[in-house]
């Protein structure tokens, strides 16, 4: 059964401290952009795209494998299994990540050069190569901590290494010539890399204290490996390919508006002004939606396990509502105050406009995070990432076609009809899911 007031407990501190870090975080983005310029923080996109594809690699499923493989056990109350299994995803999880940390360092410098096309990211993606270890680890562990209802220990973590970032970032910049784009993208990978660092170090201290005090013995369940690996696998393979399309993508953008009549740095400049300015300001209160959705994870599988049907139609369909509802009004505000928005955060009318342009598309953005959440919990995370593929690839075909030509244009459309297509396949794939689940007789009495 869904326990409203654990799923509302959580909700509301992940989405406050959501909202916290997020605020931080524009804050952040804009001394930043003033720091190194709009064309600075489009080459640091630039090695963020490659860097998400090998974090991607990193991960490999793991984060929700292990929120999914913990989930099932507590909901059929065999406590002793979940050691046993968090070895394994904690295993799983060192040898992806440190296989990605290997393939970013030695291919850093023909990945600068030929694929990017910008010799001054090398430095970076090597070091950020060093970062991969964390990132999966830390994903299994926080996929612990979500399936068995103490958020409130990585929430705490993430924050403190946010503000830790944010330090050791600008003492960086501090140290670097302001003028010198290499560097100062260098300056703040360096930064982001030790507040990894920091973040799996506490990660473990505070799984280690919770993993003797909460589970005695292991269970030596054999299935539990062949388990997760169908749930982490299929997830790995579904998101090289949405991860990989994605980078392609975010590399031909800036090749794009240059052949549209861009200069080089002009071109980084109004790529960085969308990707690295305006979106965060779109997707700053998603903060809301996405904690719902990872929340809802464990719980809906719990209740899947238990077969409660009758439970999950009710709480996905309040789910939906409120989510469009929410988005709804998220999205008028935008629309409305956008050009103040701009000026406010980014001294920049350029900003505005484009908040102005995207601002429709809050609702579709915001209900489809919640969607997403309720397929995985569902079971139906290779729906779902099939879906995410389709328009990943359609994003990449519509920028290659014409962004050459059409230029901005091009690609804020081709967010509208990517976004558009996702929430209507996802959609029509819960519905379709949460039909076909069985009524549960009894189960009423047992609420």
């Amino acid at each position: 059964m869904i326990s409203r007031r654990k799923l509302v407990y959580n909700t509301a501190l992940l989405t406050s401290s959501s909202l916290l870090m997020s605020c931080i975080g524009i804050a952040f983005q804009v001394w930043l952009v003033g720091r190194i310029g709009s064309a600075g923080i489009g080459l640091y996109q630039l090695v963020c795209s490659v860097t998400n594809l090998c974090a991607t690699f990193a991960i490999s499923g793991i984060r929700f494998a292990t929120t999914r493989l913990v989930a099932e056990e507590l909901g059929k109350e065999n406590i002793s299994a979940v050691r046993s299994a968090m070895n394994r995803c904690l295993s799983y999880g060192a040898l992806f990540g440190f296989a990605a940390s290997a393939v970013l360092w030695l291919l850093a410098e023909p990945i600068g050069f030929l694929w990017i096309g910008d010799a001054r990211t090398v430095m970076s993606l090597r070091l950020s190569a060093w970062s991969m270890p964390c990132i999966s680890l830390c994903s299994s562990i926080s996929g612990y901590f979500t399936a068995s209802g103490r958020v409130w220990k990585p929430t705490l973590i993430h924050l403190v290494e946010q503000l830790t970032g944010i330090v050791l970032v600008a003492l960086c910049l501090y140290l670097t010539p302001s003028a010198d784009i290499e560097r100062s993208c260098a300056a703040v990978t360096l930064g982001r890399l030790a507040a990894d660092f920091l973040s799996l170090v506490l990660m473990f201290v505070v799984y280690l204290l919770d993993w003797r005090h909460y589970y005695g013995e292991r269970s030596e369940d054999s299935a539990l490996t062949a388990r997760m690996l169908g749930i982490a696998l299929p997830l790995a393979v579904s998101a090289y390919a949405r991860s990989a399309l994605n980078t392609i993508q975010h590399l031909l953008v800036p090749r794009g508006l240059k052949a549209a009549g861009y200069s080089a740095d002009g071109a980084l400049s109004g790529y960085g002004t969308i990707q690295g300015m305006v979106l965060p300001i779109i997707l700053f209160p998603s903060c809301i939606m996405s904690a719902v959705a990872e929340l809802i994870v464990p719980e809906l599988t719990e209740a899947q396990v238990q077969q409660e049907g009758r439970v999950i139609r009710r709480a996905t369909g309040k789910l939906f509502t409120m989510s469009l509802l929410f988005s709804s009004g998220v999205g008028l505000f935008m629309f409305v105050f956008a050009d103040q928005l701009g000026v406010a955060v980014y001294k920049s009318y350029d900003a505005g406009r484009y908040i102005r342009l995207l601002a429709p598309l809050v609702p579709v953005m915001y209900t489809d995070m919640t969607v997403d959440g309720c397929l995985k919990g569902l079971g139906q995370q290779v729906w779902c990432m099939g879906i995410n593929i389709l328009d990943s690839l359609l994003g990449l075909l519509l920028v290659w076609a014409f962004l050459p030509k059409y230029a901005l244009v091009a690609y804020i459309s081709m967010i509208y009809i990517t976004e558009t297509l996702n929430f209507l396949l996802s959609t029509q794939r819960l519905w379709k899911t949460v039909r076909e689940l069985p009524a549960a007789p009894g189960a009423a009495a047992r609420r």
